[in-house]
């Protein structure tokens, strides 16, 4: 076979196959709920479409420099500043889709054999990347009974001398937890004691129900080892529009503009002028997170009366990862309950070892179709 090892050995992304299988059930004619998409349901805010259609208009649809626009990099710098309290300039800033982010920076970063450390459970593509850097994926344990706070003891067992990056990410997906300040500053013990680069994927970090988001980026000297990963994705609404930024230290940047230059060249024009008008947008981010506060605390209730289920209560993102206690696979549950049910949910396996024994819900979705989708559910767990 003439394709490379590299891409034989990646796996394809889980959750995505299950959106495939949800479809191909459409096409047969049967009414799917789906209640595994990682996107918020609602439309962009119409001022940020009106933005991006008004650059268009002005013919603003050529190559940026790579790094991109002067405008948006200096209000994301501001942003960080002023709401997250990181002292950054807009030359610390390279705007770029999130997931290319995250995997350029490990391009960047990554030599064969160096070992990454992922957070388990974790978002699929963290392993997936690390393989195509030719690193080593390290899964370190989230523990549940912390709602998914750092289990310190475990990942210190994990760090050797191969180690070369952390990756956390905080909101988390799958679990919808948050570390806490003290686990933030353990990691940043870890980091500076044995000299990491620690990746902070911080992309949930606007849906936010109790509790607060801390980015390490608040550490003076963690921030030189230190690359923020954020965007517009799920803030937004802006999934589709692939838009989304790093803050690294400026010593970094060249290496990680070089990245840029020879992949996508720059971010999509018209998408960073809707960027940049979104960081004024807050009224609608606010309204959309209350929406989303109000579907957790009905899926959390359903899911609390639910016979085999146990959960716990996530303070931010659109996800519940409840764990069930019958003896079947998560990969097996969620193929039953797609059969049965029509109900697509994603396996808790996708997301590392310590998901095993659970499914992730996402309530990016309406509440007709949560109700529904949780009768289903609790119709099928009852059968079990």
């Amino acid at each position: 076979m003439l394709v490379s090892k590299r891409v034989q050995n990646m796996y394809p992304s889980q959750t995505l196959a299950l959106v495939e299988l949800a479809a191909k059930f459409k096409e047969k004619g049967y009414q799917i709920i789906s209640l595994a998409v990682g996107e918020p349901d609602f439309t962009t805010p119409p001022n940020v479409i009106e933005a991006a259609c008004k650059a268009m208009h002005e013919g603003k649809t050529h190559y940026t420099p790579p790094t991109g626009i002067k405008e948006l990099k200096v209000a994301i710098a501001e942003k960080y500043r002023n709401e997250n309290s990181v002292d950054v300039d807009e030359n610390n800033v390279i705007v770029t889709p999130a997931k290319l982010a995250i995997f350029n920076t490990l391009s960047a970063f990554v030599d064969p054999g160096d070992e990454v450390l992922i957070p388990d459970p974790g978002w699929v593509s963290y392993k997936e990347m690390v393989h195509f850097a030719r690193g080593k994926p390290v899964s370190y344990k989230l523990d549940e009974e912390k709602d998914f706070g750092l289990d310190v003891d475990d990942l210190l067992s994990k760090v050797n001398f191969k180690t070369k990056v952390l990756i956390i990410n905080t909101p988390s997906n799958p679990t919808g937890g948050i570390l806490s300040r003290e686990d933030i500053k353990t990691i940043r013990d870890i980091v500076m004691d044995f000299d990491l680069i620690l990746i902070s994927d911080e992309i949930y970090e606007k849906i936010i129900f109790e509790g607060e988001h801390i980015s390490p980026g608040v550490y003076e000297d963690l921030r030189m080892n230190t690359i923020i990963v954020n965007g517009f994705s799920k803030g937004w609404a802006m999934t589709g529009w692939r838009i989304g930024y790093l803050i690294a230290p400026h010593r970094y940047i060249p290496e990680l503009e070089k990245i840029q230059q020879h992949t996508i060249s720059c971010a999509p024009s018209m998408s960073q002028y809707a960027a940049l008008e979104a960081l004024r947008t807050r009224e609608y981010v606010s309204e959309m997170v209350e929406e989303f506060k109000t579907r957790r605390d009905y899926v959390y209730k359903q899911l609390s009366n639910m016979r085999g289920i146990s959960i716990k209560k996530p303070k931010a993102t659109f996800y519940m990862f409840p764990k069930y206690d019958f003896d079947i696979s998560s990969k097996k549950f969620v193929e039953d309950f797609m059969i049965r049910e029509k109900v697509a949910v994603t396996p808790g396996s996708a997301f590392g070892m310590y998901g095993e024994n659970h499914i992730r819900i996402s309530f990016a979705t309406s509440m007709e179709n949560l109700k529904e989708g949780l009768a289903r559910l609790r119709r099928f767990v009852e059968n079990l």
